[in-house]
């Protein structure tokens, strides 16, 4: 699944240690799901969504198989 934190939070200007705060996550957290290693929960892309003031569907696009 491909998101768009990376850019979102460039745009903010938010470290990923700053972001990891703000979402009570690590910042290893937020480098993983740039990188597309892990999917959030859905609490998580919740909180993610949330800060952002979007949807989790404009963050989180589901890749075809």
């Amino acid at each position: 699944m491909r998101n768009e934190v990376r850019r979102l939070r460039g745009a903010q200007g938010l470290s990923q240690q700053a972001l990891g705060a703000a979402l009570g996550v690590s910042r290893q957290t937020v480098n993983a799901i740039e990188q597309d290693r892990y999917d959030p929960s859905l609490p998580l892309a919740m909180r993610i969504a949330r800060h952002f003031g979007l949807t989790v569907e404009e963050i989180f696009h589901v890749e075809d198989a």
